[in-house]
C-alpha cells in the first residue's frame, strides 16, 4: 500500500514509525512532515488541507490510503471531499466525515450529541451575540470555578477557567463581542467545572465496532506541579494507573458504546479514531471533550504500546471487519517527556541547532515536532521540538529513562517538565 499521512508533528512522527513497519507498506508520503518524518518516508510540500494538490499528488503517486493527523482536514471536510470525486472515492481516508468531526469542530455540536445519547458530561449552556445579555445573567449566578469554551476550533486555547464572576464576564464579553478567537468563539459553551482526575482514552471505529486502545494521560501545563499556561501538551504516561478493569467496564458502557451506537444512529459516517477527554469524579467517568483523531502526546505513548499492526487495523475499519480484531497492548509502561524551546508557549525562537538525540532502541524513541533539517544539521521549528519516549517494567524507570535522556539531548534554551506522571510515582 502507498499511504499518505498528513501532519508534521510529534503525533505524525509516531504515526510515521509505526506505519512503516507494516509488511502492508510499499511506500509512505507524510505532507509536510518534519525532520524526523523522512526517516520512515517521503516529506512532501503541501499542507494538510490543500485540498486541490493532495488530490493531484495521491492521482499522480497512486495513493492507496490517506491518514489525516490532525484535525484540520477532518474539520474542513477531506473524508467528503474525497468521497464525492469519482477520481478519488476508491481511495480510504482514516477520519470521520465533516459531520462527524464536530465532534471536535463544535463544542456546541459534541454537547448536544451527548445530551441526546446520555452520554455523562458536565451541565452547560450555549450562548451567542444574539442572547449575550442572557449569558451575562447566566454568569452572575453561575458556581465557581466557571469554564468558558470557545465552540469552534481555537488551537487548545479556546478553553478558560475562571475563579470570579466579574473574570468570567469580561472573558465571555472579549470572546464573543472583541472575536478574541475569530469565527471560533461567535458561540460560546459556558459549563460547570468538574473536579477529578483525567485521562485520555481512544478507540479506532468504523461507525458501528470498535476497539479500545491503550489509555494515557497527558500533562498540559508549561509548569512542575501542573502550573502556568497550558501548552499543547509537556508529555505523557501509558496506561493510566487508575483506569483499571472496573473504571474501563464504566468508560466503555457509559461512554464508549453509547458515543458509537449515536454515531450509527444518526447515521453519521465515521471511520477513524475518536479522542475521549475524560475525567473520573469520584470514580465515575464524564466526558470534558471529543477530538477525531490522536492526540499529541499521547500518541507518542500509546503507538509504542500497541503491539498491533496499525494499517491491518485501518484495512479491518474500511472493510468494516473492525469488530473481528484483537487489540495486543505491550505490558510494559511507557512515559514520554517533551522537550520544548524558551518561551513557549508564548513567544519562542526557532533555528537552534540540536544535538545528542540517541539512537533508536526496543526500550527508547525520540519523535520529532518541531524540527527541520538544515545542510544536515537538525535545527529546532517550533515550540515543541521533541518527545522523548521510553518503555520499562514500571512508569517510574520509564519516567527515570527518558529524563535522562532529556538531559543529554541539547539545543539553546531547552525546557522540560521533570515531573511528568508526579501523581502516580
Amino acid at each position: 500500500m502507498k499511504i499518505l499521512l498528513l501532519g508534521s508533528g510529534g503525533r505524525e512522527h509516531a504515526l510515521a514509525w509505526k506505519m512503516s513497519q507494516s509488511p502492508l507498506c510499499e511506500k509512505l508520503f507524510i505532507a509536510p512532515g518534519n525532520g524526523g518524518t523522512s526517516q520512515y518516508g517521503e516529506n512532501v510540500n503541501i499542507a494538510v488541507s490543500a485540498m486541490e494538490q493532495l488530490k493531484a499528488f495521491c492521482l499522480e503517486q497512486g495513493i492507496d490510503m490517506v491518514v489525516p493527523g490532525s484535525e484540520e482536514p477532518l474539520v474542513k471536510g477531506i473524508y467528503d471531499y474525497f468521497k464525492a470525486d469519482p477520481a478519488l472515492q476508491h481511495i480510504p481516508v482514516m477520519g470521520p466525515s465533516k459531520v462527524g468531526a464536530q465532534l471536535e469542530g463544535s463544542k456546541a455540536f459534541a454537547k448536544q450529541f451527548m445530551l441526546r445519547h446520555n452520554i455523562p458530561t458536565a451541565a452547560y449552556r450555549e450562548f451567542s451575540e444574539e442572547n449575550f445579555e442572557e449569558g451575562v445573567a447566566y454568569l452572575q449566578q453561575h458556581s465557581l470555578p466557571v469554564v468558558l469554551k470557545a465552540d469552534g476550533l481555537a488551537a487548545g486555547k479556546g478553553v478558560v477557567i475562571l475563579d470570579s464572576r466579574e473574570e468570567a464576564i469580561a472573558e465571555f464579553e472579549q470572546m464573543i463581542k472583541a472575536a478574541k478567537f475569530g469565527e471560533a468563539s461567535k458561540k460560546v459553551v459556558i459549563e460547570q467545572f468538574l473536579t477529578g482526575i483525567e485521562l485520555s482514552v481512544f478507540v479506532i471505529t468504523d461507525g458501528h465496532s470498535y476497539q479500545l486502545l491503550p489509555t494515557a494521560k497527558d500533562y498540559k501545563r508549561i509548569g512542575e506541579g501542573d502550573t502556568g499556561l497550558n501548552t499543547g501538551g509537556m508529555g505523557a504516561i501509558s496506561p493510566v494507573p487508575f483506569a483499571d478493569k472496573a473504571f474501563m467496564q464504566k468508560v466503555e458502557e457509559q461512554i464508549i458504546r453509547p458515543t458509537v451506537a449515536g454515531l450509527a444512529a444518526e447515521k453519521i459516517v465515521y471511520h477513524g479514531f475518536i479522542f475521549f477527554g475524560l475525567i473520573s469524579v469520584g470514580g465515575n467517568p464524564y466526558v470534558i471533550e471529543y477530538n477525531c483523531r490522536m492526540g499529541d502526546p499521547e500518541t507518542e505513548v500509546v503507538m509504542p504500546r500497541l503491539k498491533n499492526d496499525l494499517l491491518e487495523l485501518f484495512k479491518a475499519t474500511e472493510a468494516g471487519t473492525l469488530g473481528a480484531q484483537a487489540i495486543q497492548e505491550d505490558p510494559r509502561a511507557a512515559a514520554t517527556v517533551m522537550l520544548v524551546s524558551k518561551g513557549y508557549p508564548e513567544d519562542y525562537e526557532k533555528g537552534k541547532a540540536i544535538s545528542g538525540i540517541p539512537q533508536q532502541s526496543a526500550s527508547q524513541l525520540v519523535f520529532q515536532a518541531g524540527t527541520r533539517e538544515n545542510g544536515g544539521q537538525l535545527l529546532t521549528n517550533g515550540g515543541r521540538v521533541l518527545t522523548v519516549t521510553s518503555l520499562d517494567s514500571s512508569l517510574q524507570a520509564a519516567l527515570a529513562l527518558s529524563k535522562q535522556t532529556a538531559e543529554r539531548i541539547g539545543f539553546e534554551g531547552k525546557y522540560y517538565r521533570k515531573d511528568i506522571g508526579f501523581e502516580f510515582v
